[in-house]
């Protein structure tokens, strides 16, 4: 009995630990990528080389393990599979990094966490997400949405004085003017905004796509491999510099690697395996705790000046988050009580992910 109660508490607990560590392994690839395109690198490049090295390094675990039981491409899927690997593979990362050269890593991270509140609008929307306003639990997911914006308004239009961490690397180099900077941070934030809505896009499209092909590895490397197409198409148009293909013996090689294969590859493939159980919500929520690393990180590794608006917006947009949460948790209380009852429960829908199976 303890044997299966500890077996059972490990695998209740599984989704939630590989989310945390998936998210720890995010937070290399900002550094990773800001690094990269601080010595250079050009990001339409960097894109496609991301894209491409995900794809190989998940094509042979796709054609050995899933060849079983991988479904039959039909039209529908295909559109599907290319119209997720242009959202997140290719808009979603290219205004990403592009908001990231007018801000730092951190902020990239801290600003991202208004995805999961925009994924849950956009499921409301269109009508995935169960939402009753007179009682508790939906109000409270309209209010955390409320705060997650207001948090995400506040990083983006206020940032504030510069908060000395004791770790932080102290440098003689001098900062550029704050005032004449100000306008860049708030381009660099309104780009990072757009891929937000990308990536919750492309979150719930997501989900909806594993259904009609389940499986997850197959599908995250077809991702991958359109996303690497369609990047090709765009730096072929966008990119015209002579030598920006080549990459060389330090992060210009590093980045695409790790972030292709830990960024791309392997995230993809566990954010379809919890989507198609638990939703994008779920998917998303565990964005703050990104943040959190990378904030050290960029204070330890890159002397990045971390500002006291993103961090009263990173509170709020937490604070927002967690309600959000708080609410869908309810609703996945109160659907796990009527299995139980014998009542037929909601089927979790492409957005709710209110039911692990």
């Amino acid at each position: 009995m303890p044997a299966k109660g500890a077996t059972g508490v490990l695998t209740m607990m599984m989704p939630y630990l590989l989310m945390v560590a998936l998210q720890f392994g995010l937070a290399g690839t900002y550094t990773l990528a800001m690094r990269a395109l601080e010595h250079g690198m050009s990001r339409y490049v960097f894109v496609v080389y991301r894209n491409a090295i995900a794809a190989l390094a998940l094509a042979p675990f796709a054609l050995f393990l899933e060849r079983e039981i991988r479904p039959k491409m039909t039209p529908s899927v295909f559109l599907q599979i290319a119209f997720l690997g242009l959202l997140e593979p290719v808009i979603g990362l290219h205004f990403t990094y592009l908001g990231m050269t007018y801000t730092n890593a951190s902020f990239g991270s801290a600003i991202t966490n208004a995805v999961p509140s925009i994924t849950f609008m956009m499921a409301v929307i269109l009508r995935l997400e169960p939402l009753k306003l007179k009682e508790l639990p939906g109000m409270a997911k309209v209010a955390g949405t409320g705060f997650t914006f207001a948090g995400t308004l506040v990083m983006t239009l206020y940032k504030g004085p510069v908060i000395h961490l004791p770790w932080s690397k102290v440098t003689s180099q001098a900062w550029p003017n704050d005032d004449a900077t100000d306008k860049h941070w708030i381009v660099g934030a309104t780009f990072m905004f757009v891929a937000c809505v990308a990536w919750s896009a492309f979150y719930v499209l997501q989900s909806i796509t594993v259904i009609a092909y389940p499986a997850e590895i197959s599908l995250a490397s077809l991702i991958c491999l359109a996303g690497a197409i369609e990047g090709a198409v765009m730096a072929l148009v966008g990119e015209h510099r002579h030598g920006a293909w080549d990459i060389g013996w330090d992060s210009r090689l590093v980045a695409p690697l790790y972030t292709g294969i830990v960024g791309s590859g392997i995230t993809y493939y566990l954010q379809l395996l919890m989507s198609k159980s638990r939703g994008p919500v779920f998917v998303t929520a565990f964005n703050p705790l990104n943040m959190i690393v990378l904030a050290v990180l960029g204070s330890l590794t890159q002397s990045e000046r971390l500002h006291l608006g993103s961090v009263i917006g990173s509170v709020v947009v937490v604070v927002g988050l967690y309600t959000v949460l708080w609410g869908k948790n309810k609703d996945y209380s109160e659907a796990i009580a009527m299995r139980e009852e014998g009542r037929e429960a909601p089927k979790p829908s492409a957005a709710a992910g209110d039911q692990a199976q």
